[in-house]
């Protein structure tokens, strides 16, 4: 049984800046992600990715179709839980990494990256300590733990990013172009624990435009062009 199913998904935006012009991103979105594995979506700038990712962690409504989940041992269907529902599963089931780091005055580092274990009932005391593990070996200057990520470059803000979505267990990790600001270093560190998530059988979906990034992790490709709307006659 997969960790995730994608059944005839359908999106379109509406432009009310612009009289109201209905405007397709995609349809038929159809495909699984299994536990162990990293399924990443391919095809051009503005052909849907993000738009596929945001509809499956439930940020953006869905206009048909189904996001099955697998959250304590029963299939919810994301696309039309309710927002309780939906903050549940984010809680214990399905995490995401985005592209920027949504931070918080005056909140340290070492508290952003420990929070979700917090939420999830885990220990302070232990929960920092793990924070600080990831923060170390993401290469994040020790002296910037206890200061807000607001003032941090692009690429240190991304590593905080980073360690947050990945100090939890959640069974299904979304990856939103993770090592776009790191150097190569640090993508490295990032491929080795994606890695690691994939042997502890967390399914993952990502999204990689560093080709040599997605040659390493991926298991599979969906190519989101397939998924075109079509254009009537």
């Amino acid at each position: 049984m997969a960790a995730l199913s994608v059944q005839n998904l359908a999106k379109t935006f509406t432009m009310h800046l612009r009289d109201g012009v209905i405007l397709p991103v995609v349809e038929n979105v159809n495909f699984e992600v299994h536990s162990g594995e990293c399924v990443v979506l391919g095809g051009p700038s503005g052909a849907g990715k993000s738009s596929i990712l945001k509809m499956v962690y439930g940020n953006y409504g869905v206009d048909a179709g189904s996001i099955t989940l697998q959250h304590h041992g029963e299939a919810v269907d994301l696309a039309t839980a309710d927002p309780r529902t939906v903050l549940t599963l984010r809680r214990d089931s399905i995490g995401y990494v985005s592209q920027f780091l949504r931070t918080v005055p005056r909140v340290s580092a070492l508290d952003v990256v420990a929070e979700p274990l917090l939420i999830r009932g885990k220990d302070r005391a232990e929960s920092q300590q793990t924070a600080r593990n990831l923060l170390a070996r993401l290469n994040l200057p020790e002296r910037l733990w206890s200061l807000p990520p607001a003032t941090f470059s692009g690429g240190e803000q991304q590593r905080v990013n980073i360690a947050r979505g990945f100090i939890t267990e959640h069974p299904v990790l979304l990856l939103d172009e993770p090592t776009a600001s790191l150097d190569a270093t640090n993508r490295a560190v990032v491929v080795a624990m994606i890695s690691e998530k994939k042997a502890s059988g967390v399914a993952l979906l990502g999204i990689f435009h560093d080709e040599e990034v997605r040659a390493q992790v991926a298991d599979r490709i969906v190519d989101v062009t397939a998924f075109a709307p079509r254009i009537a006659a």
